[in-house]
C-alpha cells in the first residue's frame, strides 16, 4: 500500500482561509476512501484550532528542530479522521498567532514546519512513499528533502509532488536570509534565485519530481508571462513535469439533500425546496419576497481580478434594465465594497450588498440563487462554480482556468442539452453583460430552466475522478 504525506499550511476543518484549505480537508480523505493508500497530513497547530478537535488529539512525540542557528521545540499531535491520520506541528512561538498568515516573519515560520516535516518522518519512522507538498508555505520540504536529507537512512526512496494552487504568491525574500532563515548555503543559491531575489516556489518546482496545477487549463496559462507571475521560464523549462488536475469539492458537506444551513432541502428531482430557499433569503436579507424573477448572486472576494472591474462597469446597466434580484457577499478593495453599497443605496428593493464573509450564510445565498455571477480574470480552478452548480444555481463565468474546464457553454441540439452554463472568453464588460442577460432569459423560460437546472446538479463535480487522476500520478511516481 502506498504511503501518502500532505503537506499543507492549512486544512478543512481544523483551520483555513480559502481554497487551499479545502483541497487540503477533501483531497486526501479522497484518496484514504478508495482503500489503496495510508494517507497522513501534516499542518500547523494553530491557535484557530478548535478545543474540540484539540480534545480528540493524541500527543506523538517531543523533540527539537535545528533551523540554522536556532533550536526549537516541536510537538506532534495526531487525530483520526475519514481514514486519515493528521499531524499537528505544536511550536505556540510560530503558530499561536491571532490569523494563519501575514506575519512579519512568515518566511521562518514555514521554513521551520518545513524542518518540523523532515523531521517528523524519522521520529514517528514513517517514510513516504509520495510527499505532496502544497503552495509556497510547503515548497521547502521539497527543497530540504533533496538538498539535506536525501541522503539520510529512509528518505532516498521519497518522490514529491508540488502543487502550485495560485502562482501569484510564490514566497519571495531577499537573499540576506537565505543562511540565517532558511538553513541553505552558497551550494543552493543558483537554486532558490529567481531575479535576485529567494524564491520558495521555483526552487520547489526545480526540486519536485512532478509539478501540479489545479486545472488543466491553468497548467497552459502559467507557462505564459500574462499568468506565470515571472515564473513562466521556470515552468517552461520544467514542463515535462507539470500537470494539471481540476479540483472537486465535497460532496457531503455542500449537499442540498441533506445541509442543515439552508433553509429546506431539495434534489435535482425535486426542486420545491430550491424556492423556500429563495424566499426565505430575500426575507433574511429584506429583498420583496417573489419567486418569479431570478435572483442574481456574487460570492467572491471583492478584488479586481475576480472580475469585479468588468463587474463595476455594467452591473448598473443589468440591475436597471432587468426585473431581477441581486445579493454581494464578500469583503476586499473598498472601491467595490463602496460600488455595491452605492448601488443598494440606488435600488434597496433588488440590491442587498452583504460586506462581509460567513460560510454558512455563503451556503444559504448558494440554496437560493438563479444565476451565479463568477467573471474571473484568472482563476485557478475555483470552487465556487462547482458548488453554485450543485445548488441548482446556473453560472455565468468567464473562460479561464478552472472556470474553462468546469463550466461548458450551454446550446441545445434537438431534444439533448448541451453544457452547464454560460461563459464568455474576453475580458469584457460587454460580454459579461451579454452573456448574463442571456441566462436572465433562459431562466424566464421555465422549461428550458428546469431542463438546464438539471442537468447543471447532476454535472459531476465530486472528488471521485480528481482522486483517480491523483492516484495515477503517484503511481507513475
Amino acid at each position: 500500500m502506498k504511503k501518502i504525506l500532505y503537506v499543507g499550511a492549512e486544512v478543512m476543518p481544523f483551520a483555513a482561509t480559502g481554497g487551499l484549505g479545502d483541497v487540503m480537508g477533501s483531497l486526501p480523505a479522497s484518496i484514504a476512501a478508495t482503500g489503496e493508500a495510508d494517507v497522513r497530513v501534516v499542518l500547523p497547530l494553530y491557535a484557530a484550532v478548535s478545543d474540540v478537535w484539540r480534545s480528540q488529539m493524541k500527543q506523538e512525540d517531543v523533540f527539537y528542530v535545528d533551523l540554522a542557528w536556532r533550536q526549537q521545540y516541536c510537538g506532534v499531535y495526531s487525530l483520526q479522521k475519514d481514514g486519515v491520520t493528521y499531524y499537528f506541528i505544536d511550536n505556540e512561538y510560530y503558530f499561536k498567532r491571532p490569523a494563519l498568515y501575514g506575519f512579519f516573519d512568515d518566511g521562518e515560520r514555514y521554513a521551520y514546519f518545513c524542518m518540523a516535516v523532515m523531521e517528523l518522518m524519522a521520529h514517528l519512522n514513517f517514510y513516504p512513499d509520495i510527499l505532496h507538498a502544497h503552495d509556497w508555505q510547503s515548497a521547502l520540504s521539497v527543497v530540504y528533502l533533496n538538498c539535506i536529507y536525501r541522503n539520510r537512512p529512509g528518505y532516498g526512496g521519497i518522490r514529491t509532488a508540488f502543487t502550485i494552487h495560485n502562482i501569484e504568491y510564490q514566497g519571495i525574500y531577499d537573499f540576506a536570509i537565505l543562511g540565517d532563515v532558511f538553513a541553505l548555503g552558497e551550494n543552493e543559491h543558483s537554486l532558490m534565485d529567481h531575479s535576485g531575489c529567494i524564491n520558495l516556489m521555483k526552487a520547489a518546482i526545480e526540486c519536485a519530481d512532478r509539478v501540479t496545477t489545479v486545472s488543466p487549463r491553468y497548467a497552459e496559462e502559467i507557462r505564459t508571462a500574462e499568468y506565470a507571475h515571472g515564473l513562466e521560464h521556470c515552468l517552461n523549462r520544467n514542463v515535462h513535469k507539470l500537470c494539471g488536475i481540476l479540483n472537486g469539492i465535497d460532496y457531503s458537506y455542500y449537499n442540498p439533500e441533506t445541509d442543515p444551513a439552508i433553509a429546506a432541502s431539495f434534489t435535482p428531482t425535486r426542486m420545491a425546496g430550491k424556492t423556500k430557499n429563495k424566499t426565505a433569503m430575500q426575507k433574511e436579507v429584506g429583498l420583496p419576497e417573489q419567486k418569479d424573477i431570478p435572483l442574481l448572486a456574487v460570492i467572491s472576494r471583492l478584488a479586481s481580478h475576480k472580475g469585479l472591474d468588468i463587474v463595476a462597469e455594467c452591473i448598473w446597466d443589468i440591475v436597471a434594465n432587468n426585473d431581477i434580484q441581486l445579493i454581494i457577499l464578500g469583503k476586499g478593495e473598498p472601491r467595490y465594497e463602496q460600488l455595491f453599497t452605492d448601488l443598494e443605496s440606488a435600488y434597496p428593493d433588488k440590491v442587498k450588498a452583504l460586506i462581509t464573509y460567513d460560510r454558512d450564510l455563503s451556503k444559504r445565498i448558494y440554496a437560493a440563487t438563479d444565476i451565479f455571477l463568477m467573471p474571473s480574470k484568472s482563476e485557478p480552478c475555483g470552487l465556487s462554480q462547482m458548488i453554485a452548480s450543485r445548488y441548482g444555481a446556473i453560472p455565468v463565468v468567464r473562460e479561464t482556468g478552472g472556470l474553462y474546464d468546469s463550466i461548458k457553454p450551454y446550446w441545445v441540439d434537438g431534444d439533448k442539452i448541451c453544457g452547464n452554463g454560460f461563459t464568455f472568453a474576453n475580458y469584457s464588460s460587454y460580454e459579461l453583460q451579454e452573456c448574463t442577460e442571456t441566462a436572465i432569459a433562459l431562466w424566464n423560460d421555465a422549461p428550458a430552466r428546469k431542463k438546464l437546472v438539471r442537468k447543471i446538479m447532476e454535472t459531476d463535480f465530486s472528488w471521485k475522478t480528481s482522486a483517480e487522476k491523483y492516484l495515477e500520478l503517484y503511481a507513475e511516481l
